[in-house]
């Protein structure tokens, strides 16, 4: 197979799967070597940044993904029609909370926090931004929550590396 021919492949598997692949996956399906599989990513995504079209090829949640260009976000969703996927305040400072002390109970959540978190923890769990990672070896062996796949893709991240430090935010945002 030449690779016009293997670029189609990946792409064509990009565009089908809705959700982040892995380069592992991508290799155990097409049988390339993981080094001409990145080669050849990295071709498609020039190719659509040169093209400049709806799509693009993104490095996201530890894997690869076909999207739209964000400058056609509005338009998606009126398409979509729906519901917000905006998050409360509560969730977004519980949700920073998870992911910059992972793994966390939920006490040690409600501690930093200050307030009750069951709720937002369980709509959290529901939207599967977070999910129960393990059990404490402290008396009671209370559930341990850290992020998600979902939660990295939510937010455009390839790793949780990428979060931005406590001392690149400014005041306002903490």
């Amino acid at each position: 197979m030449d690779n016009k021919k293997k670029k189609s492949l990946i792409e064509a598997l990009l565009f089908v799967s809705g959700e982040p692949i892995s380069l592992k996956e991508l290799q155990r399906i097409t049988e390339f070597a993981s080094g001409e599989i990145e080669y050849l990513l990295q071709e498609l995504m020039a190719e659509y940044r040169t093209r400049e079209g709806a799509l693009e090829i993104v490095q996201v949640a530890e894997g690869y993904q076909m999207v739209t260009r964000p400058e056609y976000a509005d338009w998606i969703k009126k398409f979509r029609s729906t519901p917000s996927t905006k998050l409360s305040m509560a969730a977004l400072e519980t949700l920073a909370v998870i992911a910059y002390r992972q793994p966390i109970t939920k006490a040690e959540i409600e501690q930093l926090r200050g307030v009750n978190s069951d709720g937002v923890i369980k709509n959290l769990l529901e939207r599967r931004l977070i999910k129960i990672v393990g059990k404490k070896e402290t008396p009671g062996r209370p559930l341990l929550y850290g992020t998600t796949k979902e939660f990295l893709m939510f937010f455009g991240l390839k790793d949780l590396t990428e979060l931005p430090t406590l001392r690149e935010l400014s005041p306002e945002e903490l």
